[in-house]
């Protein structure tokens, strides 16, 4: 009789099962059919089942919104172009950045890394799935600066203005367009964070009407969003800077609201009439010139005033002369002499003043205002917080479009 082969697959799945076991692999994974199984394909890259069950059990515990198991499959594809693009440009993150990136992710719900690590793999997320979300985040950051930080600039202009806007140094009335887009359910979520991406293209405040007459709920909706002129400091902080981060013709990114989403259009923006500012600080530089007032010095003064835009082009004007003919500083404006002051005062940056003499007048002052800093409240940002976050702004701007471009150029097959 010939013996029974039946009993071998199920000897075979225990010997398996053993294995993963001891690859420390939860039993009930195990059991799950197809669980490492390919579902999506992005161009050569594969995202599994698992993948996504482990990003879909994140996004639950970092309290998401939406559908987390359709985010999780969108989000793994777009990191897939992500690294797919990083590689093309050389970049990679080590080990290290990563552990750095994991901490100051930690830091944000009151732990350190390993208390995150210990409390995501009490909830079934992995180690190495945490991982992956922040080198992704982290890639993709390199990626973008490499590729956009050299083409975005901020004039000291757009700082100046940004900064009196927010200290009340100027009235900053901007002219804005909004879309509310009402969000009813989880499934609702998804297919309006689509409409949200597409509302984000419009570069034309005709084809942002457009979208808000169809979509918006807002009572702006019949007249394509508009909304009238508004002082910039009566919006509320958080969508001060946000504005303060848009030129015109641009969207802003979907700001979440209760029961939906927002979006706002830069139609123009104006600065209106200018109060008495309060500052920090006051910059100038004071090249002294001998003769006092006689034609010599005039003239002196003159030819200098003819080589120089801005205060470090003193430097050179006085080179090889003694250190003590050009002087340098910022000061507080309650330290700065009475009679340089009232000069200074009628000064802006990169302006000069020859009215000035010292030593019983002796030697003629070449009087130079640099530039003045804004006094900022404690809950206002820094000048340096603003300049990053309107960098910050057009870069992630720049970085959407970009990967929108990589999901439409991607070959992107689901199961």
């Amino acid at each position: 009789m010939t013996p029974s082969l039946r009993p071998l697959p199920s000897i075979l799945a225990a010997l398996c099962l053993g294995v993963l076991i001891a690859a420390g692999l939860p039993p009930a994974m195990l059991r799950a059919q197809n669980l490492f199984e390919p579902v999506v394909f992005v161009n050569d890259s594969a995202i599994t089942r698992y993948e996504i069950q482990q990003r879909a059990r994140m996004l639950t515990l970092f309290r998401a919104p939406g559908d987390p198991t359709q985010l999780a499959r969108e989000q793994l594809i777009e990191e897939r172009l992500k690294f797919e693009a990083a590689k093309g440009m050389g970049i990679v993150i080590d080990g290290e950045a990563v552990r750095a990136g994991m901490e100051e992710f930690a830091a944000r719900a009151g732990m350190d890394g390993e208390q995150m690590i210990a409390a995501l793999e009490q909830s079934g997320v992995s180690r190495q799935s945490f991982e992956e979300f922040v080198r992704a985040g982290l890639t993709w950051r390199e990626v973008t600066g490499a590729r956009f930080a050299a083409r975005v600039s901020v004039s000291e202009d757009e700082i100046d203005r940004a900064t009196q806007a927010l200290t009340g140094g100027s009235s900053v009335r901007v002219l804005l367009s909004e879309i509310v887009l009402p969000v009813t359910s989880v499934e609702d979520a998804e297919a309006k964070q689509e409409l949200a991406a597409r509302i984000g293209t419009a570069t034309t405040e005709s084809a942002f009407a457009s979208f808000a007459r169809q979509h918006s709920a807002a009572p702006t909706a019949g007249s394509g969003g508009r909304l009238g002129w508004q002082s910039l400091s009566d919006l509320p902080p958080v969508l001060q800077q946000v504005v303060l981060g848009l030129a015109p013709g641009e969207v802003s990114d979907p700001l979440p609201i209760e029961g939906g989403l927002a979006l706002i259009f830069m139609r123009d923006i104006q600065e209106g009439a200018v109060s008495t500012p309060q500052y920090a600080a006051i910059e100038y530089a004071a090249y002294y010139i001998p003769g006092g007032r006689s034609e010599q010095a005039l003239a002196r003064a003159a030819a200098v005033r003819a080589q120089v835009d801005t205060c470090d082009d003193l430097y050179g004007v006085a080179q090889g002369q003694p250190p003590e003919v050009l002087e340098r500083g910022s000061k507080a404006p309650e330290d700065i002499p009475a009679e340089i002051a009232a000069e200074l005062a009628l000064l802006d940056p990169g302006e000069v003043s020859t009215r000035i003499t010292r030593a019983n007048g002796q030697t003629l002052v070449f009087l130079m205002l640099c530039g003045r800093t804004p006094k900022l409240d404690d809950a206002q940002p820094s000048i340096e917080d603003l300049t990053g976050f309107i960098r910050n702004q057009r870069i992630q701007s720049l970085a959407d479009g970009y990967l929108e471009q990589l999901k439409a150029e991607a070959r992107i097959v689901e199961r």
